[in-house]
C-alpha cells in the first residue's frame, strides 16, 4: 500500500536514493547528493508542497511544487508553479504519480496558482506521457533538449 505524506528533512537521503535510481536507469542526466536534495526540495523558500510516496516504510517517489521566482533556473514566469516528479523506476506505472499530482494540484489551487510548468527532457518518454495524462501541454520551445509543458488551473 502506498502512503502519501509531507516531506521532512530526515527524508533527504531516501529522496536522493530515488533520484539516483532514476539516474542509474538512464532517465536522469546526473546523480544527486543529500545536500542538493536539502537545498532543492527541503528548503522552505518557494516551496508550496513536497509530497513523499512511501511503500512498506520505503520512499519510492516524491513530487515537488514550488512558486517560480525571478531568475529561476527553468526560466518559468514568476508566480507560476514549477513541478517535478521523481518515482523510483521499480515503482513506476503503479498510480503513484497520479496520486502525488492530486495532492500537488490541490496545493496549487490553495496557493492561488493559475499555471504550473513541468519541464521534461525530450528523451523522457515516460515523463512526457505522464504529464500529458495529467493535462500538461507543451507551450514553448527549448534548445537544451527539454520541453516546457504547462497546465492551466
Amino acid at each position: 500500500m502506498i502512503e502519501l505524506r509531507d516531506a521532512i528533512p530526515a527524508d533527504a537521503e531516501a529522496m536522493a536514493d530515488v533520484q539516483n535510481a532514476i539516474h542509474r536507469a538512464g532517465l536522469r542526466a546526473s546523480p544527486v547528493d543529500v545536500a542538493l536534495i536539502q537545498e532543492r526540495y527541503l528548503g522552505v523558500e518557494h516551496t508550496i508542497a513536497c509530497t513523499i510516496a512511501e511503500q512498506d516504510g520505503r520512499i519510492v517517489g516524491f513530487q515537488s511544487l514550488k512558486l517560480a521566482w525571478p531568475g529561476n533556473p527553468y526560466d518559468v514566469t514568476p508566480g507560476w508553479g514549477i513541478i517535478g516528479t521523481h518515482i523510483d523506476p521499480t515503482a513506476g506505472r503503479s498510480g503513484i504519480g497520479r496520486r502525488l499530482f492530486a495532492v500537488s494540484r490541490a496545493a496549487a489551487v490553495v496557493a492561488g496558482l493559475r499555471h504550473i510548468d513541468a519541464t521534461i527532457g525530450s528523451g523522457n518518454a515516460g515523463g512526457l506521457a505522464y504529464y500529458a495524462a495529467m493535462g500538461f501541454v507543451p507551450y514553448r520551445e527549448e534548445s537544451d533538449g527539454a520541453i516546457p509543458h504547462r497546465l492551466d488551473l
